[in-house]
């Protein structure tokens, strides 16, 4: 016993300097996200802009949002270091996600250098991203209309689409009758992109908004109505003996058993609609809507703003996660239950 004490504790011993090294390792890489970040400022503030745009400041501004946006994250990641000296937890998490942030700065230092800082990328093509934090500022108004109409366009086809999915899937699931009629539909309709439609539904619609709605609704309801048809029609059939023997009848099946057991595989077709559906959006207003995020593209695109253009795009892409984030809480509220 005593031999493997001793063994053990050599084993211990020699270990001690390789993990010390490691601890090391991981706090210098935790530490490096803050880093890139101040060497992106001082690169930015110090070194030379490329002639022609330093030469003539008045047709090429050069502001300091991008610098103040910087000294931002560099302050939230230095907070976020400092609370991993004393948080296992944290540590974990901004060492899992240091190589990601690194990556992310790199890509934006090796851009700010080869537009503003050398022109390899010329205007207007490749605006630096100062220049697109002033177009977001400066159309900041415009922007926001934009997202709002853009918003309720999405969610008027989404909540459509998933109300009309949801009623087809769970009644082709529950009854035979309903999946006799609906299922050579959905086996025709589904596998064909909404946008395919296009110029029918703007032939037959009375308003480009009323056919944007229809477009996107149709794109959602595939997937929900697929997803909720798997996912009542795999419900293990004991869960309906059991709940009849507790007095539940036909309708009560339904919502009781069959729906709440069919909600992981029904959510799987919500998150799929949702992505469909911001496609169908950007396709819609980029073809007809006057209002929108992808109407404000082609707009600007017209004009040669591709400043602005990349801007709407930045923010169609902040918009569409926190849409889908939303709807990743909801998901995970709702079946906290698997857990």
């Amino acid at each position: 016993m005593e031999s493997n004490i001793s063994v053990r504790e050599l084993k211990i011993l020699e270990d001690a300097p390789k993990t010390k090294l490691r601890r090391t390792i991981d706090r210098v890489l935790s530490a490096l996200p803050f880093v890139l970040a101040v060497d992106l400022i001082l690169i930015y503030e110090l070194l030379p802009n490329f002639k022609k745009y330093a030469a003539n400041k008045i047709a090429y501004p050069v502001s300091n949002i991008y610098t103040v946006l910087l000294g931002a994250v560099a302050v939230a990641l230095l907070i976020y270091f400092i609370v991993s000296l004393f948080s296992a937890r944290a540590f974990e998490k901004l060492l899992f996600k240091a190589p990601l942030y690194c990556v992310i700065f790199l890509i934006l230092g090796a851009y700010d250098f080869a537009t503003l800082k050398t022109g390899i990328l010329p205007l207007p093509y490749f605006p630096w991203v100062d220049r697109i934090l002033m177009a977001i500022v400066e159309d900041r108004v415009i922007l926001l209309d934009c997202i709002a109409h853009s918003l309720v366009l999405l969610f008027a086809g989404y909540f459509t689409g998933t109300i009309a999915g949801l009623a087809t899937g769970i009644g082709a699931g529950w009854s035979p009758r309903v999946r006799y009629w609906v299922m050579p539909l959905m086996k025709l309709l589904g596998p064909i992109p909404s946008t395919t439609w296009i110029s029918i539904i703007l032939i037959i619609a009375s308003s480009l908004f009323g056919g944007s709605v229809f477009m996107i609704a149709l794109g959602v309801w595939y997937p929900v109505a697929m997803s909720a048809f798997n996912g009542v029609s795999n419900v293990d059939r004991s869960n309906f003996e059991v709940a009849r023997t507790f007095g539940v009848k036909n309708v009560g099946l339904v919502f009781k058993v069959a729906i709440p057991a069919a909600m992981p595989s029904i959510f799987n077709g919500l998150t799929q609609g949702m992505s469909i559906a911001c496609t169908a959006l950007m396709v819609a207003e980029m073809l007809g809507v006057e209002s929108g995020l992808g109407w404000y593209i082609n707009w600007q695109r017209g004009w040669a703003e591709f400043a602005k253009m990349y801007a709407a795009v930045i923010i169609i892409c902040l918009t569409f996660t926190a849409v889908n984030l939303v709807l990743t809480f909801i998901k995970k509220r709702a079946l906290r239950w698997q857990a």
